[in-house]
């Protein structure tokens, strides 16, 4: 089973359903008789859910599909808010024919919008290695400190905490989330982290000069080339970079994230968020925190 789920709900189902079939399983073992108890069954979230704030109030942006529609126009193509604040957004099954499926740069870079647990533990200072910053309802990672264990846990700019501890994060202030994470046991600290919302997936091709297409200065995409893969892929102006080929460039000097595509092989998988969100996203972070200290390390898969 996948360890990536549409909700948190979904999540911790499939958690109760793991724990009662090795229940199941060991008592078949020692021949014990095994009570029929059926496996629970997730419920749909409530459109008033607390855990999961509506798109229109996202990170304290005002983003009606009027909004959407002036600000971020093909967004909506691949982000489709729906009733009760949930997203729809592209399978997490890649069909790649050319690419090839099983392309290291696609496996990086899949955004799924689910769920996931992850658990961290202090460093010897003390430190997780992360901010975050709570806009509206919502809790979200501002950054990620190179070799923290964060950045080892694979939390990622711009995943959205659910819970720290199982206690939900919807409605904290940004210093008591940051309380919470310093105050829990350093051998242990549980997050329910939620798939990088907004953000997508778009995979180029090198032509036979070795371009895909596409202009960028300071991590932020300018101009679009025609009858290139770029523009036959759909990547659009107004997009900040966020990795190239899984790997976080954010703070990155623009000659460093041209090397990295240059050293990447035919195909190249860029992350992307619209700019408009973006620069809400960062207006707060030190300039010299995100060139210094941002991790830009490789993801395993």
């Amino acid at each position: 089973m996948s360890a990536l789920y549409p909700s948190l709900e979904d999540m911790k189902v499939d958690q109760m359903a793991q724990a009662q079939a090795q229940h199941q399983q060991v008592a078949q073992q020692v021949h014990a008789p095994v009570p029929a108890v059926p496996l629970a069954v997730a419920a749909p979230v409530s459109s008033t859910s607390s855990l999961y704030p509506s798109l229109e109030e996202y990170m304290g942006l005002n983003l009606t599909p009027e909004v959407m529609a002036a600000h971020m126009p093909n967004v909506q193509q691949a982000i489709v808010p729906r009733p009760g604040g949930t997203v729809a957004v592209g399978p997490s099954n890649m069909v790649a024919p050319v690419t090839g499926s099983q392309n290291v740069g696609l496996r990086r870079a899949n955004v799924t919008n689910g769920v996931r647990e992850v658990t961290l533990c202090k460093d010897q200072k003390g430190k997780i290695g992360l901010r975050v910053r709570a806009i509206s309802k919502g809790v979200f990672i501002s950054f990620v400190g190179n070799g923290t264990p964060a950045a080892m846990g694979r939390v990622r700019f711009g995943d959205q905490v659910l819970q720290i501890n199982s206690e939900n994060c919807a409605g904290m202030t940004s210093d008591k989330a940051m309380s919470k994470l310093r105050k829990s046991a350093p051998e242990r600290i549980v997050l329910a982290l939620r798939d990088r919302p907004f953000e997508r997936t778009i995979t180029l091709q090198k032509d036979s000069t070795n371009h895909v297409g596409f202009v960028f200065k300071g991590g932020k995409i300018t101009a679009i080339a025609k009858d290139t893969s770029a523009a036959r892929n759909g990547l659009l102006i107004d997009h900040a970079l966020l990795e190239v080929e899984g790997q976080n460039v954010i703070g990155m000097k623009d000659k460093a994230i041209l090397e990295i595509m240059a050293h990447a092989g035919k195909t190249i998988t860029l992350t992307i968020m619209p700019n408009f969100v973006f620069d809400h996203m960062m207006k707060s972070m030190a300039t010299s925190l995100v060139k210094g200290a941002m991790d830009h390390s490789i993801p395993e898969v």
